[in-house]
């Protein structure tokens, strides 16, 4: 691994970043009111989870050839979250959103001949093998189209992503950083805030892959980008056309799917995008033209429908999407296909 520039002030760091070569007035202030919550980062099949549940109330698995312990879901958060307080040291970083799902269930050996509508809480064991969360920097924002954007770490991890029936090998998590609206709480992932493929073996690797993360990501770039996006609009028939061919695009041969770039929404969420066109009050324009951000915040919105291990990835595609489309509608070829 590279060495790590990591500066010791803020303000420093700020200035390396240089904000205003991309994006116009990018503002960085300390602000004291949070905003109020109101709805979650994921939804899907996902509930509300704590930190203490996971360290206190949920076992570990483990590598069952040589019963290695896993990182479990709560090293996995603290570790993100001290590597946030180090890295925006100055600024106020916020305590973990923790989103769980697909719960497996045991019991202890005491209990295993017990019938089940006898079972006491402590006979019984749980982990969750999905888990994301969402640690936001609200003093790090930006408005772009007339929503205030929070800085914001993610994290996902996926046990039924791994083989836990070998030996111990580098554990797989996914890992990115981004800005967060505010409104809808949509997340926004751009392609250098991202890490898909982040193994490590411990939690001081994973500690360090986060700094470079947090280190390599720009967020003026990511900021002029989707600045960018409320600059086109486009008609009702173009909107049509683009949800019409991007529920052709799941039914192409693979070849043909293979030339055109990637789109990982499914035909639910794509419905949804549709839906929320007619009838989301904040990125709904029914009977009038539709910009690009909010368009993109269509495409977010409907994410919010995918399970924890797939989340992350449509996100970034979304951007994918949304960037790619809006080339295409001044002229370029990579997404044409989507709008012709």
């Amino acid at each position: 691994m590279r060495d790590l520039v990591i500066m010791p002030a803020m303000a420093q760091r700020r200035e390396s970043l240089n904000m205003g070569e991309f994006a116009e007035e990018a503002i960085i202030v300390e602000e004291v009111t949070a905003p109020k919550r109101v709805n979650h980062f994921i939804e899907a099949n996902t509930q509300e989870a704590t930190l203490h549940h996971l360290k206190h109330e949920c076992i570990t698995p483990v590598f069952s050839k040589d019963n290695e312990l896993t990182i479990n879901h709560a090293a996995f958060v603290e570790t993100i979250q001290d590597a946030a307080q180090s890295f925006f040291n100055g600024e106020r970083v916020e305590q973990a959103d923790i989103r769980v799902s697909h719960i497996i269930k045991g019991r202890i050996p005491e209990a295993i001949h017990k019938p089940a509508n006898q079972l006491l809480e402590s006979d019984k064991t749980i982990y969750y093998e999905r888990a994301a969360f969402s640690i936001d920097v609200p003093t790090i924002y930006e408005t772009v189209g007339g929503n205030k954007l929070n800085l914001s770490i993610v994290g996902v991890r996926a046990y039924n992503q791994m083989n836990l029936y070998s030996k111990k090998v580098p554990e797989l998590f996914r890992l990115a950083i981004g800005f967060k609206n505010q409104v809808c709480c949509n997340m926004c992932i751009f392609t250098n805030g991202y890490k898909d493929d982040l193994r490590v073996s411990s939690t001081s690797e994973l500690y360090r892959a986060a700094l470079e993360l947090f280190n390599n990501y720009n967020p003026a770039k990511h900021l002029y980008l989707m600045q960018q996006l409320g600059n086109t609009s486009m008609n009702e028939h173009q909107f049509a056309q683009i949800i019409g061919k991007m529920r052709l695009y799941q039914c192409l041969p693979t070849g043909y799917q293979k030339a055109l770039p990637r789109m990982l929404l499914t035909d639910t969420q794509i419905n949804s995008v549709a839906k929320a066109y007619i009838h989301d009050d904040n990125f709904g324009s029914f009977g009038s033209e539709l910009n690009m951000w909010k368009f993109y915040n269509l495409l977010t919105g409907a994410n919010k429908s995918s399970y924890i291990d797939s989340f992350l990835d449509r996100s970034l595609n979304a951007t994918e999407m949304a960037v790619g489309i809006n080339a295409a509608l001044h002229g370029d070829e990579r997404y044409k296909w989507f709008i012709d």
